[in-house]
């Protein structure tokens, strides 16, 4: 039997890509934008909504990323930046997740003074104190942060570094973001070698504006996850026959992190409907789902599940399947994803099914 949105909204969620800077508040937009005489892109919260979503509704990944220039510049005292993160945890719980992590790239936020460390120690303090708020409100939630390079940026080591060091206080891997065609993630080798030496965790984003290769040469870089990937699909024949690429990322269960909405608005999936995320679950493929820029896709994470259930027919074991595949492959400490699991989750869908 279909599920009510009311029902997919009661189901606790695992969030894998969520960036921190694609997900303010309109409200912290413009209350920011007057605190440090900027001007906003439109005077109250509900038209600065509607500004950042017609804005990055352009079907072209360089675009939608040129929006982030607005929000970017409203986080680079380190009161921002713990303000951004406490509500990016708060809005988490709120919409039903039990485990998030939040991606952002420090050397975008050092134009204030602040050192690269200085600003993912304000970033973890809004965690932290967003997750006691969240307690204290009765929605617990594990939330913790990835460092990304950005790949018009020369490659660096230093992030590598500071995500080891800060291992054990919240910050639980590396990404690579950013316009993806032209960018390869081998011109990163020296940074994913040192991840691995250093027993750092590594997601990229590939196939969202590139095709198959782009996923390939991820993995090869020993990406653990692939950020979105949909374009996997084009490595599939019609009768679901997997290419070589499509192979190992089904073979090794490889975990895309499919954000719908914004493949829409990026032009990397034509609709809702014709979605890749429909055909790669059914083949198979680990598929986690998330929001990626909330901001500018005026969307949430229980609102992408309602999409595609909706769209392909997707029941309670088919959303078990993809909070599973999520919270199974999150980077934060095995230990504290199997307590999640076992008081949080698995109760939650045993309760859903004897309801049903």
């Amino acid at each position: 039997m279909p599920l009510t949105p009311a029902q997919i909204r009661s189901l606790p969620t695992a969030v894998l890509h969520d960036h921190l800077d694609g997900g303010l508040r309109p409200s912290t937009v413009v209350e920011l934008c007057a605190e440090l005489g900027i001007d906003p892109p439109a005077a109250t919260a509900g038209a600065v909504a509607d500004w950042f979503f017609e804005a990055a509704d352009s079907g072209s990944l360089p675009r939608y990323l040129a929006t982030f220039e607005r929000t970017i510049a409203l986080m680079q005292r380190p009161q921002d930046l713990q303000r951004v993160a406490r509500e990016f945890v708060e809005d988490m719980a709120a919409d039903g997740a039990c485990y998030a992590e939040t991606r952002w790239a420090p050397h975008q936020h050092l134009e204030g003074g602040l050192s690269l460390a200085q600003a993912v120690d304000a970033v973890q303090a809004g965690l932290e104190e967003g997750m006691a708020i969240a307690a204290e409100a009765g929605r617990p939630i594990l939330a913790g942060q990835l460092l990304c390079h950005l790949r018009h940026l020369p490659p660096s080591e230093e992030l590598v570094r500071l995500a080891a060091d800060r291992r054990d206080a919240g910050v639980w891997g590396v990404d690579l973001a950013g316009a993806e065609a032209g960018f390869p993630a081998s011109l990163y080798a020296g940074p994913f070698a040192l991840a691995h030496e250093l027993g750092v965790h590594v997601t990229i984003h590939a196939g969202e504006a590139d095709g198959p290769d782009s996923i390939a040469c991820a993995l090869a870089q020993g990406a653990e996850r692939v950020g979105h990937g949909v374009r996997l699909v084009e490595d599939l024949g019609a009768d679901g026959a997997r290419g070589p690429v499509a192979e190992e990322v089904h073979a090794r269960q490889i975990c895309l992190e499919v954000c719908p909405s914004s493949n829409l608005q990026t032009g990397a999936a034509p609709s809702i409907t014709a979605h890749p995320a429909g055909r790669l679950l059914a083949g198979g493929f680990a598929v986690a789902i998330s929001s990626d820029n909330r901001l500018m896709s005026r969307t949430c994470t229980s609102r992408e599940l309602e999409l595609l259930a909706d769209a392909h027919r997707w029941e309670l074991p088919e959303l078990e399947r993809i909070t599973l595949t999520a919270l199974g492959n999150g980077f934060a400490p095995t230990e504290h994803r199997e307590r999640i699991l076992e008081e949080i989750v698995r109760p939650a869908y045993a309760a859903a099914r004897d309801a049903g």
